[in-house]
C-alpha cells in the first residue's frame, strides 16, 4: 500500500513538473504564431472577392420583384 502513496506522490510531482515547463514556455513566447499574419494579408482579398461572387450568384438566382 505504500507503494501506491509514493506512486502518487511522483506522479503528482512530475505533473507539476510539466505544468511548470508548459507556463514557462508560454510566457516566454514558443507557442506565439508569428507566421500566419504575414501570410494572412496574401489570402485576404481573394476571401472577400469570393464573398462578393458568392453574393452576385445568389441574388441572381432570385427573380426581380417589380414594382406596380
Amino acid at each position: 500500500m505504500n507503494i501506491i502513496y509514493m506512486l502518487l506522490a511522483i506522479s503528482v510531482f512530475v505533473a507539476l513538473l510539466f505544468f511548470a515547463a508548459f507556463i514557462y514556455s508560454v510566457r516566454n513566447g514558443q507557442y506565439d504564431d508569428t507566421y500566419t499574419p504575414s501570410v494572412r494579408m496574401l489570402f485576404e482579398d481573394e476571401l472577400i472577392i469570393e464573398k462578393k461572387e458568392l453574393n452576385k450568384s445568389s441574388n441572381e438566382s432570385k427573380p426581380i420583384k417589380k414594382k406596380d
